[in-house]
């Protein structure tokens, strides 16, 4: 007997993203659009009160704001649900606290992208950075986004940068450099280096630099446009309806942690 459609909310559902999700979703036949919210709104246009989509829903997708998100989070926990993917990037540690916290009573997906291309560079950046050690290479993390994003370090290049630390075995923010001005000093031995451009309509352009004396390995990903994101939300949301209350990210949706 086939299954119903997953019941679905956007949240933000007059952002980019959100207008991106809602296209998704109406055209995926294993999934239904429940509701839309979106900020202070709660009505017309389409539009619901948050409370009125958290009831009709079985996931809520939401690419707002961090506050947004973890305000969000602590709401769909309160209720016991509805489970939750979450694409919103620059949190602050009060804010990771509390999804955290929310994660104890839901299932929440929250990852820096969504691209299956991107989290494939993750595992093969966790692995250059084993196999390249600080006495050997220099890393550097680019990234590249449109005007309009706020947050730098993006989401994405703070997940590629974990990766890195990952693979080397120390904690990201013990080493990050994360802009550099006037003069600095030699490199420190080990430091993971960010350098962020924001300008035009780029949808979103990462690269890791491996820089050894006499020769450099980069691997790289660009987004074309953000129909990669949605699929790749979808895939959560596909995943984590009925999963059991945790924080999990798109290693775990893809099948790439072995801890799951």
């Amino acid at each position: 007997m086939p299954q119903p459609p997953i019941r679905i909310a956007v949240a933000g559902a007059r952002g980019r993203m959100g207008r991106q999700m809602i296209e998704a979703v109406e055209t995926d036949r294993r999934l239904t659009l429940a509701a839309c919210f979106h900020r202070s709104e709660v009505a017309g246009h389409g539009l619901v009160s948050r409370d009125e989509a958290l009831a009709a829903a079985d996931v809520v997708i939401d690419f707002t704001t961090p506050a947004a998100s973890a305000a969000l989070a602590q709401a769909c926990a309160a209720r016991g649900g509805p489970a939750l993917v979450i694409g919103s990037t620059g949190f602050d540690a009060a804010e990771l606290a509390a999804i955290a916290a929310a994660s104890k009573a839901i299932a929440i997906v929250r990852a820096g992208s969504y691209s299956l291309g991107l989290n494939m560079l993750v595992g093969l950046v966790e692995q250059a950075a084993s196999a390249l050690g600080p006495d050997i290479c220099d890393i550097e993390i680019s990234e590249a986004h449109h005007r309009h994003k706020v947050d730098a370090p993006s989401g994405t290049a703070l997940m590629l940068g974990e990766a890195a630390a990952r693979g080397r075995r120390v904690e990201l923010d013990a080493v990050a450099r994360r802009g550099r001005d006037g003069v600095t000093g030699p490199r420190p031995q080990g430091e993971i280096g960010f350098a962020a451009m924001r300008g035009g309509g780029i949808v979103g352009e990462h690269s890791v630099s491996f820089c050894a004396e006499g020769e450099i390995v980069t691997l790289a990903h660009a987004a074309q446009d953000r129909s990669m994101f949605a699929r790749g939300a979808i895939a959560a949301a596909l995943w984590v309806a009925g999963r059991t209350p945790g924080e999990y990210d798109m290693r775990d949706v893809l099948g790439f942690d072995p801890r799951r």
